[in-house]
C-alpha cells in the first residue's frame, strides 16, 4: 500500500472521521464540485499518472483500430491515451463537470455521454471490442447490473480491462489507524475518505469487497479472467518521485484484471 503522504503534494487523503453515513448524501462523490482540481492532480501524480494509467495501457496492449468504451471516463485522460494509440474511443461518466473537461481534451466530436454505470447504457449490443473501467466499479455496492451491461455492449470475446482499489490495501489503511473494526477484509463494506486538493475538500466514498467476491462477480456476469495484475509503477516514477520510491519501491494500491466476454 502507498500512503497518502506519498501522493502529489497538492492532494492529501485520509479516512473520514467519523465515518459518513447515507450513500445518497449530496456531499459525497460530488465530482462536479472539484473536477478541475482533481484532474490537475490526476494528470501528474504518482498513483494515477505513473502507476494506474500506465498499467491499464499496458494491459490494453495494441488497440489500433479497436472500438473501446471508457466506462467512467472522467476528464478523458485514459481515453486520450487510447485514442493516441489508434483506438476508436467512446466514453461516459456520471459527472457532467468531468465530461466537460473530457470534451475540452478530446474535442467536440468525441462520443461522450452523461450516464450512470449502474443503469442501462446507451449503446447497442455487441458494439465494442474492449471496455476499460478505470477505478470506477468500486463506487458500486452491487456490480451485477453494471457488469451485465458491460457484457452486453461487448462483442463476444471482447475484453473488460478493469482496475479497482486493492482489497488488502483498503483493509490495511483501516488497520494502520486503529479502525479495522470498520472494514473487515471478508465483508463488502462502504468506506469514505476526505480528499483535500489545494483549498478544496471533498468526501469520496467507495465499496471494499474481498477478492473472492470480486472474482465471483466477474465470473457470474459471464466473464473469464485471463489476467490478474499487481504491477510496479512506471520506471519514470523513480526519477520524478525519488523520496516516495526510495521509501516504498513496490506497493499495493490497485488491483487490475483483464476479463474476456464468454
Amino acid at each position: 500500500m502507498i500512503s497518502s503522504e506519498y501522493q502529489e503534494h497538492v492532494m492529501s487523503v485520509r479516512l473520514a472521521s467519523p465515518p459518513v453515513e447515507g450513500v445518497d448524501s449530496p456531499r459525497v462523490n460530488d465530482y462536479d464540485s472539484f473536477a478541475e482540481a482533481y484532474t490537475a492532480v490526476n494528470e501528474s501524480n504518482l498513483v494515477n499518472a505513473y502507476y494506474e494509467r500506465p498499467a491499464m495501457l499496458a494491459l490494453a496492449g495494441d488497440v489500433a483500430g479497436r472500438r473501446v468504451l471508457d466506462a467512467g471516463c472522467g476528464s478523458g485522460l485514459l481515453s486520450a491515451a487510447l485514442r493516441d494509440r489508434g483506438a476508436v474511443v467512446s466514453g461516459f461518466d456520471s459527472s457532467a463537470g468531468m465530461l466537460e473537461l473530457a470534451r475540452r481534451r478530446l474535442g467536440d466530436g468525441a462520443d461522450l455521454r452523461v450516464t450512470d454505470l449502474g443503469g442501462p447504457l446507451p449503446y447497442p449490443d455487441d458494439t465494442f471490442d474492449d471496455v476499460v473501467a478505470s477505478l470506477v466499479l468500486h463506487y458500486l455496492e452491487d456490480w451485477g447490473p453494471a457488469l451485465a451491461e458491460l457484457r452486453r455492449v461487448l462483442k463476444p470475446g471482447g475484453r473488460l480491462i478493469a482496475s479497482i482499489d486493492h482489497p488488502f490495501a483498503v483493509n490495511l489503511i483501516h488497520r494502520e489507524v486503529g479502525r479495522e473494526a470498520e472494514c473487515d477484509y471478508f465483508d463488502t463494506t462502504r468506506w469514505t475518505t476526505e480528499w483535500t486538493i489545494g483549498s478544496q475538500t471533498a468526501l469520496v466514498s467507495r465499496w471494499h469487497r474481498p477478492l473472492h467476491a470480486t472474482v465471483r462477480a466477474f465470473t457470474g456476469a459471464g466473464f473469464r479472467i485471463t489476467v490478474i495484475s499487481e504491477p510496479d509503477p512506471d520506471p519514470a516514477a523513480r526519477e520524478l518521485f525519488p523520496e516516495a520510491m526510495a521509501a516504498m519501491p513496490r506497493f499495493l494500491s490497485f488491483l487490475f484484471f483483464v476479463l474476456e466476454a464468454e
